[in-house]
C-alpha cells in the first residue's frame, strides 16, 4: 500500500487550512478552515497523526486523519505547543508553572539543548567563560547530573560570547558554533566564529575550516555520521565532514548561505536566501554528482516533505511582506505548484505533516526533471550595470574572485592513502621536521668537508661561505633559512591540494616577516 500524501498546513491572514499534497495540491476538505486572524502558534505530532493550534480562544486538537475534534482547551495566551515524542501530551507555553523534578547544580548557565530521539535524554550546557577562564560546553545524561565527574564530555575554549549547540539525530555528538560579537582582527563586521565538535564518548576537536569568514550554516546528515558546513567570506564554501571532522567533499564557493540534508539523507541543498537571489544547488551525495539549480527568488522559508522527493519554498511575513506565498518542487528542478496570497493578505506559516521514520522508503536518485504543468521557473539573468562610459565599449571579465571547483577529499581507490587522525597528522609533521634537520645538517657537514679538504690554492672563483664571526648571529640566520625552507615545503604541499593545519597557514602568513629579518641581518655582515 502506498503512503499517503503528506499535507501542507498554511497559516496567515486568510486563516488556518490544509493543502493536500502532490500531486493534487488542492486544499483539504477534511479539515475545516479557521478563518480567524489570530492563530498564533500549529504543532503536528511526531508521527504527523495529531494537529493542534491556537486561535486566540482555545487550543484545539484534532486527528489528522479523521479530520475529528479530540479535545479543545481554554487557553487563549497559549503561544508556543509541542507534542511529546510518544505523541501523548501536548506541551503549551504561557506563564512559567512547571514543577521542578531535577535540576542540574551548575553556575552561569547560559544556554541548554536537549538531545533529540529516544530516552534516556542527553544534554548539553553552556558555560560563558569570565576573569581569564575559558568558556565550555558539557554533555550529561539525564538524570545523571551529579556535578563535572558525571558529565559524559567536555570541551573548554576562548572567543565565545554565545554559542549555537546541535545535536546529531542519534545523540551521540554536539557540533558547537562558538561566536564573538567584535572580530578583534578587523577582517569582518559579524565577529569570529569556531567551530567545534564533541561526541558522548568523550573525544572533541576544532573543525578546521580552510576559508576564513562567518560560518553561515551547519548541519547533520540525518545518518549522524556526517555533516556540512557553509562557511567562508563570499563566494562562500561549503565542506562535508566525518566524525573524525576530516573533510570528505569540497563543493566549491558559490552564493550560498544554508544547507538541507532531504530526511533520508541522500540529497543535499545548498542555497543562498535572505540577502541573496535564491540559487539552490541540489547534490545527490551518495556520488557527489550534481542534480538541478533551481532557483526560489525572495524565499524565507524552506522546507523538505517527509517523502523525501518534494521541497516547498515560501516568502512569509512579517519577513517580508509583499509577494507572500509559497512554492512546491521536485527536487530535480521541476516547480509542480505556486501558490501566491492576494496582495492585501499575508503568510505567516507553511508546514509538512510530519511522519515516522520508514513510512516513506528511500528511492532512487533521479536526474532527469520530472514533467510538470507548470513553466519553468528560471529568472532571466540580471545584466551587470555598465557606466555611460564602457556601454559601447566589449565586455571584459570583472570577477573579484575566482570560483574555486568542487573536489573530493576522499582518498581514491587502490591509493595508499588513508585519512591520518590529528596525533598521527602531528606525528607526521614532527617526524618530516626532523628529517628535514638532519638533511640540512648533513649538507652543511658535507659543505664543511668540501671546504676543509679544498687546495690551499683554490681559485679565486670559489666563493667561500659568508660568516658574522658572531656565532649568534649565525645560528640566528641559519634558523631563519630552516624556517622559509619548512615554508616552501608548505606551499609546495598546499598547491599539490594537501589540507594544511591552522597552524601551518600561519606559518605561510609569517613568510615576509622572516624574510625582512633574514635581510636585515645579512645586510649588517
Amino acid at each position: 500500500m502506498a503512503p499517503p500524501a503528506p499535507l501542507l498546513a498554511v497559516r496567515g491572514s486568510e486563516g488556518l487550512y490544509m493543502v493536500n499534497g502532490p500531486p493534487s495540491f488542492t486544499e483539504s476538505t477534511a479539515f475545516q478552515r479557521d478563518s480567524g486572524k489570530n492563530c498564533k502558534a500549529v504543532a503536528f505530532s511526531k508521527d504527523g497523526s495529531l494537529f493542534a493550534w491556537c486561535n486566540g480562544e482555545k487550543v484545539n486538537i484534532v486527528n489528522v486523519t479523521s479530520a475529528e475534534l479530540l479535545r479543545s482547551f481554554d487557553l487563549p495566551k497559549a503561544v508556543c505547543l509541542e507534542f511529546s515524542p510518544k505523541n501523548n501530551v501536548l506541551a503549551t507555553w504561557q506563564a512559567y508553572t512547571n514543577t521542578i523534578a531535577n535540576k542540574l547544580h551548575l553556575q552561569k548557565v547560559n544556554d541548554f539543548v536537549l538531545s533529540p530521539g529516544a530516552q534516556p535524554t542527553k544534554v548539553a550546557v553552556y558555560v560563558p567563560g569570565s576573569k581569564g577562564a575559558p568558556s565550555f560546553v558539557r554533555l550529561y545524561q539525564y538524570p545523571n547530573f551529579g556535578g563535572p565527574q558525571s558529565a559524559l564530555a567536555n570541551k573548554s575554549f576562548f572567543k565565545a560570547d554565545k554559542v549555537t549547540m546541535l545535536w546529531n539525530k542519534k545523540a551521540t555528538a554536539v557540533l558547537v558554533i562558538a561566536s564573538t560579537e567584535v572580530d578583534k582582527t578587523g577582517a569582518s563586521y559579524y565577529g569570529e566564529q569556531t567551530l567545534h565538535y564533541i561526541a558522548t564518548n568523550g573525544e572533541s576537536a576544532v573543525v578546521q575550516l580552510p576559508k576564513n569568514g562567518p560560518i553561515y550554516d551547519v548541519v547533520w546528515n540525518p545518518n549522524s555520521v556526517e555533516f556540512c558546513a557553509v562557511y567562508g567570506f563570499m563566494p562562500a564554501k561549503a565542506t562535508v565532514f566525518n566524525l573524525k571532522c576530516d573533510p570528505v567533499f569540497d563543493f566549491g564557493t558559490g552564493p550560498r548561505n544554508a544547507a538541507y540534508y532531504s530526511p533520508h539523507g541522500h540529497i543535499l541543498v545548498l542555497a543562498g536566501f535572505g540577502n541573496l537571489r535564491g540559487q539552490m544547488e541540489v547534490w545527490d551525495v551518495k556520488n557527489y554528482k550534481l542534480i538541478s539549480k533551481p532557483v526560489a527568488s525572495d524565499s524565507t522559508y524552506f522546507a523538505w516533505c517527509p517523502d523525501g522527493e518534494h521541497i516547498v519554498t515560501a516568502t512569509c511575513a512579517p519577513r517580508l511582506r509583499v509577494s507572500n506565498g509559497y512554492k512546491v518542487w521536485h527536487y530535480t528542478g521541476s516547480l509542480l505548484h505556486n501558490y501566491e496570497v492576494p496582495s492585501n493578505e499575508e503568510m505567516w506559516q507553511v508546514s509538512w505533516q510530519p511522519f515516522l521514520d520508514g513510512v516513506f522508503p528511500a528511492k532512487a536518485v533521479k536526474y532527469q526533471a520530472v514533467p510538470s504543468e507548470l513553466p519553468s521557473a528560471d529568472p532571466k539573468p540580471a545584466q551587470a550595470y555598465r557606466p555611460p562610459a564602457l556601454r559601447n565599449k566589449p565586455v571584459t571579465s570583472s570577477k573579484l574572485h575566482e570560483d574555486e571547483p568542487p573536489q573530493n577529499m576522499k582518498p581514491q581507490v587502490g591509493s595508499s592513502d588513508k585519512p591520518l587522525s590529528k596525533t598521527a597528522l602531528k606525528n607526521q609533521r614532527k617526524h618530516e621536521a626532523k628529517k628535514a634537520a638532519k638533511q640540512e645538517a648533513k649538507a652543511d657537514a658535507n659543505q664543511e668537508s668540501a671546504r676543509s679538504s679544498a687546495p690551499q690554492d683554490a681559485p679565486r672563483s670559489a666563493v667561500p661561505a659568508v660568516t658574522s664571526g658572531d656565532p649568534e648571529v649565525d645560528k640566528k640566520r641559519k634558523n631563519l633559512k630552516k624556517k622559509l625552507k619548512a615554508i616552501e615545503q608548505l606551499k609546495e604541499q598546499a598547491a599539490a591540494g594537501k589540507q594544511l593545519e591552522k597552524n601551518q597557514l600561519e606559518k605561510i602568513q609569517k613568510e615576509t616577516a622572516l624574510l625582512q629579518e633574514l635581510e636585515d641581518l645579512e645586510l649588517g655582515l
